[in-house]
């Protein structure tokens, strides 16, 4: 165990993979704008030959990661679908990935309309189930690929649970923990094998950067990894290392107002007379309410909900209702944000898919953010109005 894993998580997010510049003692990590590092001699050098291999910046944001997750290796993209890009990489021809059937729709997107014609095939099952788990496992799944909470009907899935089904088969394990950060929910001291994040939410945490990241503790995956991302170049800009390291240093206090937000928020959607059913972790009458409470140490700050007139047109009028919830895409910064992922993040999910996995026509997503909880219950309350 090395000496991060002992300090808290505020600690961490402060200080790892940080260290005074040594040339000048700055205490922030410098902006290493360069694309390339001169060499004494042939091959000899200080660790850097291009800045599309390596980087002082990111290598700094890549210790943090990892230290934030517990885990060996971090490994950053540009962007969110990048880092899964170089996952689905691994793979080839003729093999199967079986993923949750609550997915991103720039996911299901990824898998199906880029990897599908290329002959590697995903399936979508409900792995709430674990004997369907089983059963859908055959001899050509090379990977097992699950967000918890789920994008966005926010199911919650057994991480170890998973995990010992897939060991029993010697099937890796990926976790997208976008939607709780490694503040909240740590997959890989779970059983699982890689953990994605898209940094551009939670971990940057301030709508400014786009990028992804990769966390792993095994040796041989991690290098290979490391490969595909030099290989293929999709690799973040030292300026968005540098703008994330500085929003990792707030995250635990981020999440644990937006945490506190978001719970005072669904409790108070519940009771609502034009709201039907609310979609959130923390509410006690949630299928997997008490999972959630046993594998994170919150229950995030998204909530979704759809509504007792169950059309578009409903829907419409609470999204162009809002003043403080922005209509936006995305999600995890300070400001509070609402969606409508039937027609925005998960349009590329057909209708039929959508509507089994319980994202209906009218369901709305909020990100709740970190402003003063009453400014915004009165404006969910006068758009529902």
């Amino acid at each position: 165990m090395s000496s991060n894993d002992k300090q808290g998580f505020g600690t961490k997010a402060v200080h790892a993979g940080v260290a005074p510049d040594p040339t000048s003692g700055a205490i922030m990590t410098p902006i290493y704008q360069t694309s390339t590092y001169v060499q004494e001699a042939p091959g000899k050098h200080k660790g850097y030959e291009y800045a599309r291999t390596q980087n002082p910046t990111r290598d700094a944001l890549q210790a943090s990661i990892a230290a934030l997750e517990n885990g060996k290796y971090g490994i950053c993209f540009s962007s969110g679908l990048a880092a899964m890009d170089a996952v689905i990489k691994l793979f080839q021809t003729g093999d199967d990935i079986l993923c949750g059937n609550d997915l991103y729709g720039g996911s299901y997107r990824l898998l199906t309309k880029v990897y599908g014609p290329m002959g590697i095939k995903s399936r979508y099952i409900d792995m709430t189930n674990l004997d369907l788990l089983r059963k859908s496992i055959l001899p050509e799944t090379k990977l097992i690929w699950l967000e918890t909470p789920t994008n966005p009907t926010l199911q919650i899935f057994d991480i170890k649970a998973i995990c010992m089904v897939a060991k029993e088969k010697n099937i890796p394990v990926a976790v997208d923990n976008t939607f709780a950060s490694p503040y909240l929910q740590n997959p890989l001291a779970l059983g699982a094998t890689i953990v994605h994040h898209s940094i551009t939410k939670y971990i940057a945490g301030h709508s400014d950067v786009i990028m992804g990241g990769l966390i792993v503790n095994d040796d041989a995956l991690a290098e290979r990894l490391k490969f595909l991302q030099n290989a293929s170049g999709a690799v973040p800009g030292p300026q968005d290392c540098f703008l994330t390291l500085r929003g990792i240093k707030t995250l635990h206090i981020r999440m644990d107002r937006s945490c506190e937000n978001a719970m005072r928020l669904a409790q108070y959607l519940q009771n609502h007379p034009r709201v039907g059913k609310v979609m959130y972790p923390g509410l006690k009458t949630h299928p997997q309410y008490t999972l959630a409470a046993s594998q994170m140490k919150n229950f995030g700050a998204m909530i979704s909900f759809d509504l007792k007139d169950d059309s578009m047109d409903a829907a419409n009028k609470v999204l162009g209702g809002t003043k403080l919830f922005s209509l936006a895409e995305s999600l995890g910064g300070v400001e509070s944000l609402i969606g409508h992922p039937a027609s925005m993040t998960h349009a590329s999910i057909p209708r039929e898919q959508r509507l089994a996995s319980g994202l209906t026509d009218s369901l709305i997503r909020l990100s709740v953010g970190i402003e003063s909880y009453e400014d915004l219950e009165k404006d969910i309350e006068q758009a529902l109005k």
